[in-house]
């Protein structure tokens, strides 16, 4: 009876502690299996665990004997590699992974054991992994780091990033199991849906996914399309709209929307702009193409922040991705935009490109037949991770519990009074040695505060996206005594901080300080970005204290929830609130914030999932034009008599790979064109809820026509270029018949709309639209 008590007993704890968790009971029952064959399998020799291991390549089903035996060779492969000894509860994540679940796991309790473990069980099942990272330097790092262990368990490994050639690629992608950042594997994806040749492939066919950070990558990335881009020439920025744009000013010249998403001139901005101009009328026939320049060069000037959302580095204009914190590599804005910043910070035009191809993190995931993952903060996200990838979310207990200490929030009525208070904070906490964190929204806030500190003699270190090459090294001696670091978002996930530095050499001493202090300096848009950045401190049970302070005229205030109740009072002398009313009006404005993000997701998913069905159709034609002789058959079906004529000039192979270069050239050609297509269709659809039709039900109308008439195209087009080929003597001219690839490949990082409600954004539409009458 009490056995049934407290079976019972955890199985409500789980209910209402944990929403959305999966039940843990039956893998919690393996780990005394487990624990029985530890002596076992810790005599057996290097040679001999490796050839037990591999016996399990040779079992038909993967059931709970096996996962016992995956589990106890795991163990002792990590102890002799690492000297790690796996604890229950990284088993126990081993074990939900391999179930196919998102397991939520808190900081420092070795999620990438745990998922090393999980992939080498995959691959012992005869399936290929990818270990999906949120950058390079992780994917690098912790397939390096786990390496001895696979070897000992017999499993390959490998890993991409940016440095790579296509050969590494390719024998990186050849291993059982392959770390990468996930926008490294997403652009390999893209590049292979570019190729003339089967031998230039680089990923064999995907089958199981373990996404680490797994909140960032399947919810903070799912607006994030993934963008390949060819260069085309290059771009040409209007400099003379620039100039201009750059002495507007907000409120007079122009006004933004409350989430900084869309700007438009008022009437006093046009009539400056226009003169400025050489009296043109922007809003006639003849200054059609003028505003459209005036209209980017605003939003470059007005939306896009210096050291915020991009940074100018070695000449160059520098993206940051927003939900990590760190430069966005390769990656650029649509070309205009782009060109536009250039111009605005007085830097040379680069190349100007045509999007070849693109693909969500979503549509990523959904090619591997089995995802699973591993964050922090899975919980708070479980319906997003259930509504649209159908995963669960299994929490597994922390090793020794967290003893952290949250403190409430400390709200003030303005920003200054509570920068005022957190440089007291800094300092106080400072004198007694403790080493403390200080997360903040961006890196210019980042930065601001560091030189603040700086001239009050509390000198520290930062991180942020300018120096995101020594992220590793600089958190982990985050926890040494009297260490003082301010960081952006990024806030080194993925490296623990430890107690007395990387080698632990204060460690007796911090902890009977009180262990790391967290500071946040505003709440961030998601109650889980709170969490992940409180989540630095009390690590394995750890001491530790964390404590966010905000402001009721934050931007997440002012952005989501403005309106905030009367009658709400500050401390005259600090500025300082303990109104309960203050408290609830921020944790309402983070769950705005939430809410809107989860429309974005919602709404992304809705336009993209068209988008992707006709993407698998045209790439299951594309591949077979790629891998067999259709190229050929029909185009020779189709123009006889040239086909005869290059057939006497060329070899049988040499004469089938042409056909497959044209075909394939103008398959990719009119995709692109498709895309482009549906993104004016996007632009625009909205202003149809006017007429009460329904914005996405008119996309769908407009889009499946457009993309039934490809496929005839492409062949009526790949005629049309056989017939002007010319044979020369070294064989076929394909360029000068117009049959050229791009020179280079980029990478764009673009938001993938609709931004708000279609309610909303048509609203937006026919305010802009009222405004340029007015004008």
């Amino acid at each position: 009876m009490p056995a049934l008590i407290s079976r019972v007993g955890k199985r409500l704890r789980r209910l209402i502690e944990r929403p959305a968790s999966v039940e843990l009971t039956r893998y919690e029952a393996l780990l005394s299996a487990v624990e029985e064959l530890e002596a076992e399998v810790e005599k057996l020799t290097d040679a001999e665990l490796t050839e037990r291991a591999g016996k399990l390549r040779l079992e038909d089903e993967f059931g709970e004997a096996q996962l016992t035996e995956l589990c106890a060779l795991g163990r002792e492969a990590a102890r002799r590699a690492l000297d790690e000894r796996s604890f229950d509860v990284q088993l126990l994540g081993t074990m939900g992974l391999l179930a196919g679940h998102i397991v939520q796991m808190e900081t420092g309790e070795g999620k990438t054991m745990a998922g090393a473990l999980a992939a080498a069980g995959y691959a012992l099942q005869g399936k290929r992994v990818h270990v999906i990272s949120v950058n390079d330097y992780l994917a690098r790092r912790d397939a390096e780091w786990m390496a001895p262990v696979y070897r000992l368990l017999g499993v390959s490994v490998g890993w991409v990033e940016p440095s790579l050639t296509r050969d590494e690629r390719r024998e990186a992608y050849a291993a059982e199991v392959t770390y990468g950042a996930v926008s490294e594997i997403g652009f390999d994806t893209l590049r292979d849906r570019l190729v003339t040749r089967v031998d230039e492939l680089v990923q064999p066919e995907p089958e199981v996914a373990i996404v680490d950070e797994a909140d960032s990558v399947l919810v903070d990335e799912a607006r994030v399309p993934l963008v390949m881009a060819g260069s085309v020439d290059a771009a040409v920025a209007d400099v003379e709209v620039a100039n201009v744009v750059r002495r507007l000013r907000p409120g007079l010249h122009y006004e933004t929307d409350s989430d900084g998403r869309n700007a438009w001139l008022t009437t006093a901005g046009a009539s400056v702009v226009e003169k400025a101009l050489g009296g043109i009328d922007l809003y006639g026939d003849s200054g059609a193409d003028r505003l459209a320049a005036v209209n980017v060069a605003l939003h470059a000037h007005a939306l896009l922040t210096r050291d915020v959302d991009y940074l100018v580095r070695d000449g160059k204009v520098q993206l940051i991705n927003a939900s990590r914190g760190r430069v966005a590599e390769l990656q650029r804005w649509p070309d205009g935009l782009q060109a536009a910043v250039e111009a605005k910070e007085q830097l040379p035009a680069t190349d100007r490109g045509e999007i070849l191809d693109s693909i969500t993190v979503q549509a990523l995931l959904a090619r591997y037949p089995q995802v699973a993952g591993m964050t922090g903060t899975a919980v708070a996200v479980a319906e997003q991770l259930r509504e649209f990838y159908r995963l669960e979310v299994a929490v597994i207990p922390p090793n020794k519990p967290n003893v952290r200490e949250d403190q409430p929030d400390r709200i003030f009525a303005s920003p200054s009074q509570k920068l005022r208070a957190i440089q007291a904070e800094i300092r106080e906490v400072h004198e007694t040695g403790r080493p403390i964190l200080v997360g903040t929204q961006d890196v210019a806030e980042s930065e601001e505060l560091a030189e603040k500190l700086a001239k009050v003699d509390l000198p520290c270190v930062v991180l942020n996206a300018r120096n995101d090459a020594e992220e590793a090294a600089i958190i982990a001696e985050a926890g040494t005594y009297g260490a003082v670091t301010v960081s952006t978002q990024m806030a080194g996930r993925g490296t623990d901080i430890r107690l007395g530095g990387a080698d632990g050499r204060d460690r007796e001493r911090i902890t009977e300080l009180g262990g790391l202090h967290v500071i946040g300096t505003a709440r961030y848009p998601s109650s889980r970005l709170d969490g992940q950045l409180r989540g630095r401190s009390g690590r394995q049970g750890d001491p530790g204290s964390a404590v966010f302070f905000a402001s009721l005229n934050d931007d997440l205030v002012l952005s989501n929830a403005p309106d905030v109740p009367e009658g709400i009072e500050a401390d005259d002398e600090t500025g300082e609130i303990t109104d309960q009313a203050a408290q609830r009006q921020i944790n309402h404005a983070q769950r705005v914030a939430e809410g809107v993000h989860l429309e974005i997701h919602r709404n992304t998913w809705r336009y993209t999932r068209l988008i992707e069905h006709q993407r698998r159709d045209l790439l299951k034609h594309r591949d077979e034009l790629l891998r067999t002789k259709l190229a050929a058959e029909q185009l020779e079906k189709a123009a006889p008599e040239r086909y005869a004529e290059l057939a006497e000039a060329l070899t049988e192979e040499k004469l089938e790979q042409v056909c497959r270069e044209i075909m394939l050239y103008h398959l990719d050609q009119l995709w692109s064109d498709h895309l482009a297509f549906l993104t004016d269709v996007r632009e625009s659809i909205h202003l149809r809820a006017l007429a009460r039709e329904t914005p996405l039900d008119e996309f769908h109308r407009t889009a499946i026509p457009a993309f039934h008439k490809i496929v005839p195209e492409i062949e009526e087009r790949s005629v049309k270029t056989l017939q002007e080929t010319e044979i020369t003597a070294d064989g076929i001219d394909l360029a000068a018949s117009g049959v050229r690839r791009p020179t280079s490949t980029w990478t764009y990082l673009v938001h993938d709309n609709p931004f708000d409600s279609d309610f909303e954004q048509t609203l937006k539409q026919v305010r802009s639209l009222l405004k340029r009458k007015k004008s």
